[in-house]
């Protein structure tokens, strides 16, 4: 995803590459890196060195859940707006970096979804969950993804909860004979993580009433599709003061 955006930032006129950070890489011309002419940046690996010499107003991060706060933080420590896409922040760490964006006065976003076909299902589902309370929602990731549920289906799951009441779903009765058969409980419905090779992103929310069912369905194919949201990220994050979580803001 950071190769995709730098090919992104490199071939936009109204964009600029500042730096380009990766800890596996140094003293690499970025644009060479992802296959274009030199850029004339060098990849580095201190991420603190690139915000501090003050040529950027924006960092966009796909990195890992373990390093992606202090990412977001240091971003903010220098006054450079964070545009997160990397998943797996609680809601105190989320509160925590919107009161440090505000107290620098600048916006930040973290998105667990850039794809607008993304945020289109996620809407989608929330509608339709006022009609048909009873559903499940099932996404398929890679097995290299390190996080579960992934960070669309909680946005999702989140959403779906605003707009219906609490419904414990299925027979009082039910057992589970293994555990995690049922997957993972949120607001009285059952979220699944399906992990294997060959996958690359997609997730369904299946919906059933009496007699019929519902499925609403995005199915991501390649990284490229990501990027038209990530550009309208970093020109929204420049028009406001805080932290917004979910991309879905942008969105009508």
């Amino acid at each position: 995803m950071g190769r995709e955006v730098v090919k992104l930032v490199l071939q936009d006129e109204e964009l600029t590459l500042a730096a380009a950070v990766d800890r596996s890489l140094h003293d690499i011309d970025a644009g060479l890196l992802v296959g274009l002419p030199e850029a004339g940046v060098a990849v580095t690996t201190d991420l603190e060195a690139a915000l501090s010499a003050g040529g950027a107003d924006v960092l966009v991060d796909f990195t890992i859940p373990q390093s992606a706060y202090s990412n977001t933080a240091t971003a903010i420590k220098y006054g450079v707006r964070p545009v997160i896409g990397t998943t797996g922040f609680t809601p105190e760490q989320i509160n925590e970096l919107d009161k440090q964006c505000r107290e620098q006065g600048i916006g930040g976003l973290i998105a667990p979804n850039f794809s607008i076909g993304a945020i289109l299902m996620m809407k989608f589902a929330a509608q339709a969950a006022k009609y048909f309370p009873n559903l499940e929602i099932i996404e398929y990731h890679g097995d290299q993804k390190l996080d579960a549920p992934s960070g669309t289906a909680i946005k999702t799951a989140e959403l779906i909860a605003e707009a219906r009441e609490e419904l414990r779903q299925g027979n009082p009765q039910e057992e589970e004979t293994i555990e995690g058969a049922r997957g993972g409980y949120y607001n009285g419905f059952r979220i699944h993580s399906v992990r294997l090779p060959g996958i690359f992103a997609q997730q369904e929310v299946v919906f059933g009433s009496f007699g019929q069912t519902l499925k609403i369905r995005h199915d991501s194919y390649e990284r490229s599709g990501y990027m038209p949201g990530v550009k309208l990220g970093i020109q929204k994050v420049m028009e406001y003061t805080g932290m917004i979580y979910g991309f879905d803001h942008f969105i009508e």
